[in-house]
């Protein structure tokens, strides 16, 4: 059997923390675990409250922990996209063997030169993005391992985020008693998972991540992340007149919103779509009302975006790929078709996460394995004794049950 590949995200989102435990196995990955935890400690992409993050994660890491049978020691860290810049390093690299030759080592021996280069005081390195080889006049993305070349060039894209964000929830994760593996821009993540980058070579991707808060777009062209914008309009303002008008909990709306309903004023029905008793009195809710709430207010969020990248819509050919919890209040793709250029939503296909919320999530997972393949670090995030010893428990366990004809079939029906 190979080494086991078991690794945790963490993504601290304006009102939870989302742990996500996944193991790769042969060419597929496979979810293990999910666990969330609410929070109140976040406003603008900001810690305000320090000790009430940490105890969310704590409280994630529990809940995974019960269920797996096993610990979990570090993570990879999603950081919010904000203030970020793109700084791309050239270096030049000289193969140290006597045959000219292109190793592991020499590429690893550039890249840490690049890496090297401080933009300011403060800006933190977050995400070594693009990088191309530059061999014998031939520019590839593909390693160019064991082909002789005199002098290798190469050209790597390097993201900066704002140091404070990064430290404050690199701090939190370690008072949590968490090791960190990676940090990684969530939108860079998302990239990942959603396979944007492959689809930039000759046009523009605007990724619109809609959380609670506020909404984050971000640029991608020619297979890199150019640019990060934050507008202070998330899908908690489509839910406000809805929830204070009718004093309903953020969480309800959200879920009324996301079951049953219809955002267009022509066709929404007078039929009631949510009932629920307050001090005695049977109160009603029809989707016509829901509409009228919420039908303005995410045109308000569509001119905002319009207007944010028209200068970008005028310039090429652009597309929005939607994504984030926001995504997952499906009546609201109704109104889309308002933007300024073509749209479409990402919802992960992994099985056991199929909810655009864990877009980021997941790909830092896909992030950390492209790394890899340069860094060489066989870190996971677990101890591959205490996981065989949770299996051999689990294994004992369900062959100590009634073997009876009751137990057999139950477990066809189950497989």
């Amino acid at each position: 059997m190979g080494r086991k590949e078991i690794y945790a995200s963490v993504e601290i989102a304006d009102h939870e923390v989302r742990l996500i435990v996944g193991e790769f196995y042969d060419t597929r990955f496979n979810v293990l675990c999910i666990a969330r935890a609410e929070i109140k400690g976040i406003e603008n992409k900001r810690i305000v409250d320090e000790q009430d993050v940490v105890n969310g994660i704590m409280k994630t890491l529990k809940k995974a922990e019960d269920t797996l049978g096993y610990r979990v020691y570090r993570v990879l860290l999603a950081l919010p996209s904000v203030n970020v810049e793109r700084h791309n390093q050239r270096v030049s690299v000289s193969a140290r063997e006597i045959s000219k030759r292109i190793r592991l080592t020499d590429l690893q021996r550039g890249l840490n030169e690049a890496i090297s280069h401080k933009l300011n005081d403060e800006l933190e390195l977050v995400n070594v993005g693009c990088i191309k080889y530059i061999a014998n006049g031939i520019t590839s993305r593909k390693m160019p391992i064991d082909e002789i070349c005199e002098d290798l060039q190469m050209s790597v894209d390097l993201l900066y985020a704002d140091k404070e964000i990064v430290y404050s929830y690199a701090r939190c994760i370690e008072k949590a008693g968490l090791e960190i593996m990676d940090i990684c821009l969530d939108s860079y993540a998302i990239a990942q998972e959603s396979a944007v980058f492959s689809q930039t070579v000759d046009k523009y991707v605007i990724l619109v991540n809609i959380a609670r808060q506020n909404t984050t777009l971000s640029l991608f062209t020619h297979g890199k992340l150019v640019n990060c914008e934050m507008l202070n309009h998330g899908y908690g303002k489509w839910l406000s007149n809805l929830c204070k008008e009718q004093e309903l909990d953020m969480y309800i709306g959200y879920r009324l919103l996301g079951n049953t309903c219809c955002m267009k004023s022509d066709e929404a029905k007078d039929d009631v779509i949510y009932l629920w008793s307050k001090d005695g009195t049977q109160l009603t809710l029809t989707e016509k009302q829901v509409c009228e709430y919420v039908q303005p207010k995410v045109e308000e969020w569509i001119k905002e975006v319009n207007k944010a990248c028209q200068p970008i819509v005028d310039s090429g050919d652009v597309r929005y790929l939607l994504t984030g919890e926001g995504c997952e209040l499906q009546c609201c793709e109704q109104l889309y078709d308002q933007l300024n250029a073509p749209w479409q939503v990402y919802v992960p296909q992994t099985v056991g996460a199929r909810d655009a919320s864990l877009s980021a999530g997941l790909g830092l997972f896909y992030s950390w394995k492209e790394q890899m393949n340069l860094r060489k670090d066989d870190r996971i995030s677990v101890r591959l004794s205490e996981v065989d010893k949770a299996i051999q428990t689990f294994i004992r366990k369900n062959t100590s049950e009634d073997t009876g004809f009751t137990a057999k079939l139950k477990k066809i029906l189950l497989s």
